[in-house]
């Protein structure tokens, strides 16, 4: 649904003829066109792998797991040797191996990874999925192959890390990296890029909380932050055009034990790749 960017910066664009079926839809019926952007929003892109993540992918353990709570199977990578375990968890239309300079690193200092494809992500069945799904797939993979001592998550993957820490994931810290907040306003600035209205937002909200009977703000990260105890290291860009920085400082403010890193120019994606902020993440890992 999104073109790649160059600019780190500057927000990934919606194609024009997504936009244009949106208006469309919308002139037609309003049921119709919240179908439709229901449809969007729970539909990510499968990426090629990029060559930068062929060696964690060729040198990873991958085995397919079943995640009885969601009837549904996700592949998982197991990278390194260590006893030392991280989980580590992409977001919105990423891949197991998008954390991959983050593993490295983690290799080195005598730690291995465990990662996964969510539903309807890298190598994982399926086309549809949402946030809940990821959720389930943490507190499975934690069942399975845990105990963690580290979680770390990006965009997405930093909420459903949250979630799964209030939901019974015990690990001693938790990293969130551009990290999405409030729910509503995931769905507000979806509906604006699609040149939809206020009113389309809200009907996606009731939607989606019809359909999986769950209220949507119960799953903001913030709710979440309430309750986690643990040491959380929250690192944002001021510059992130995908999620705006304010969900990042807010995540912090909820935090009992939490650690607040904002960085600059690195946007929303490329911040996983930058050494400073994986010196960070070393340094607040090995500090008691």
């Amino acid at each position: 649904m999104t073109k790649k960017a160059t600019n780190p910066t500057k927000s990934l664009e919606i194609p024009q003829f997504i936009i244009i079926s949106c208006k469309i839809c919308a002139f037609i019926s309003t049921k119709l066109v919240t179908s439709y952007a229901a449809r969007l929003f729970t539909t990510p892109i499968k990426h090629k792998i990029p060559k930068r993540e062929l060696e964690m992918d060729q040198k990873s353990t991958q085995e397919t797991i079943y995640v009885p709570a969601i009837n549904q199977s996700i592949v998982t990578y197991h990278y390194g040797k260590s006893d030392r375990k991280i989980l580590l968890v992409h977001g919105w239309s990423g891949r197991g191996t998008q954390l991959f300079k983050i593993a490295d690193e983690l290799l080195k200092n005598g730690y291995s990874t465990v990662s996964f494809d969510a539903p309807a992500h890298g190598k994982s069945k399926g086309k549809m999925t949402i946030m809940s799904e990821f959720i389930a797939s943490i507190l499975e993979i934690d069942k399975k192959y845990g105990p963690f001592e580290i979680a770390i998550g990006h965009s997405l993957g930093g909420m459903s890390v949250l979630n799964a820490i209030k939901d019974g994931l015990k690990v001693n810290k938790a990293v969130v990296i551009g990290s999405g907040d409030i729910v509503q306003d995931i769905l507000d600035d979806f509906a604006l890029k699609l040149g939809l209205k206020q009113e389309i937002s809200d009907r996606l909200r009731n939607l989606f909380e019809d359909k999986y009977q769950v209220k949507m703000d119960d799953f903001s990260a913030y709710r979440a932050a309430q309750k986690v105890k643990i040491p959380v290291l929250v690192i944002h860009d001021n510059d992130d055009p995908e999620v705006p920085v304010k969900a990042g400082i807010h995540i912090h403010q909820q935090l009992e034990n939490g650690t607040l890193y904002l960085t600059d120019g690195l946007g929303h994606r490329k911040i996983l790749g930058n050494q400073n902020v994986i010196k960070k993440v070393l340094n607040f890992i090995k500090t008691n």
